[in-house]
C-alpha cells in the first residue's frame, strides 16, 4: 500500500519557493558537481519494474545571473552500466553566453564519473560516486570588440567563460527510496585557471558604467575553494509521471584565491566561503519505460558575498528528454 502524501510536506516546500521569489543567490556549478552519479536529482527507483541500465538525456539549460549575462547550455548526459551495480557517466555540454560586455560560446567542461551501488533492498539503495571534471579551455576568453571596440582583447569575467578552467575532483554518495533522495558530495579544484579579468581595466571610458563593472569580482588565476553539498529531495511517484521538491545547500569551506597582478603571489579572498542555498522542483512525464520528458526549475535563497567564479544564478530553467535502453 502506497504511503499517503501529507499536506504539510507539500506546504512547507511551497512556502520556501514563494519566499524565494525576490532573493538572489549562488548555487550548483554548471560544471555538473550536483548532477554527477549518486548526487543526481530525481533518480529512478522502482523495485517492481526492471529498470534499463543505460540512458541518454539531452537537455537545455537557461540560467539568469545576478548581472546581465544569460547562460545557455545544451547538454548530453550519457550513463552506461558496466555491471549490474557499477555504472559510468559522461556529460558533454555546449555553452553560450549573452551579456552587456560580449557574447561567447564554446564547449563546456567535461564531467566523468563512476558510481557503485553499495547496498540494495526493497526499500532503498545506497550508492557512491567518484569522478572528475576536465576543462575545455583555460577560462580566459577575450572580448571580441563586437559591442564596443575599446574593450577588444580585454579578458572577460568568469560569467562569460565557457569553462571553469580547472581540473576538479568530485566524490559523493546517496540514499534513495521511493519517496526520498538524500545525497552528499564534495568538489575540489585541483588546479587554478588562467583567467586574467581585472575590473580596473574595464572602468570608464572603456565601459560607461563603473557601477556595472563593479558587479564582477576580480578572478586573476582563480583557484576556487572546496564545496560541500547536500541534496534533500521528496519524490511523488505515479504510474505515468512524477514530481519532486527539494533543497540543495552548498557550503564553500575554503576561500577562493587569486594571484596578485604585480607579484604573482596568491591571496585569499574574503567573503568567498559560506552557504549557498537553492530550492528546486521538477516534473517528469513517462511515455513508457524508455522515454520521458522533464521540466526543472531552481530558485536561489541565499548567497555568498563574493563570487569570482561566475556561478551565481537568480534562477534556472531546464527542459530534458531522456531515453533508457
Amino acid at each position: 500500500m502506497k504511503r499517503r502524501i501529507h499536506k504539510w510536506e507539500v506546504l512547507v516546500m511551497l512556502l520556501i519557493f514563494l519566499g524565494a521569489e525576490r532573493v538572489n543567490a549562488q548555487g550548483c556549478s554548471d560544471a555538473g558537481f550536483c548532477t554527477m552519479g549518486a548526487m543526481k536529482p530525481d533518480q529512478a527507483f522502482n523495485k517492481k519494474v526492471e529498470l534499463k541500465l543505460r540512458s541518454i538525456e539531452v537537455s537545455y539549460y537557461y540560467g539568469e545571473s545576478t548581472s546581465s549575462p544569460i547562460i545557455n547550455v545544451a547538454n548530453l548526459d550519457a550513463s552506461f552500466s558496466i555491471t549490474n551495480n557499477l555504472g559510468f557517466q559522461i556529460k558533454l555540454p555546449y555553452q553560450w553566453v549573452t551579456g552587456n560586455f560580449d557574447n561567447t560560446s564554446g564547449m563546456g567542461d567535461i564531467s566523468l564519473s563512476v558510481t557503485q551501488r553499495l547496498s540494495s533492498s526493497e526499500k532503498y539503495d545506497i550508492n557512491a560516486t567518484v569522478g572528475m571534471k576536465i576543462p575545455s579551455n583555460d577560462a580566459n576568453l577575450k572580448d571580441s570588440g563586437s559591442k564596443r571596440p575599446s574593450s577588444k582583447g580585454l579578458p572577460l569575467p568568469m560569467y562569460y567563460q565557457t569553462s571553469l578552467g580547472s581540473y576538479d575532483f568530485v566524490a559523493g554518495g546517496s540514499l534513495i527510496s521511493s519517496e526520498w533522495l538524500v545525497a552528499a558530495g564534495i568538489q575540489m579544484a585541483l588546479t587554478a585557471n588562467s583567467n586574467e579579468f581585472w575590473r580596473g581595466e574595464w572602468q570608464p571610458p572603456v565601459y560607461p558604467s563603473s557601477e556595472y563593472v563593479s558587479t564582477y569580482d576580480n578572478a586573476t588565476k582563480l583557484k576556487r575553494g572546496t564545496d560541500i553539498m547536500i541534496r534533500v529531495e521528496r519524490n511523488f511517484r505515479f504510474s505515468n509521471y512524477s514530481f519532486n521538491i527539494g533543497l540543495l545547500p552548498i557550503y564553500r569551506i575554503t576561500k577562493d584565491r587569486i594571484a596578485d597582478r604585480t607579484t604573482g603571489e596568491y591571496k585569499k579572498l574574503e567573503g568567498t566561503t559560506g552557504l549557498a542555498l537553492t530550492a528546486l522542483t521538477s516534473f517528469t512525464y513517462y511515455f513508457d519505460v524508455s522515454n520521458n520528458v522533464k521540466l526543472s526549475y531552481g530558485k536561489k535563497l541565499t548567497d555568498r558575498d563574493v563570487n569570482p567564479d561566475g556561478l551565481t544564478r537568480d534562477q534556472v530553467f531546464i527542459v530534458a528528454y531522456g531515453f533508457r535502453f
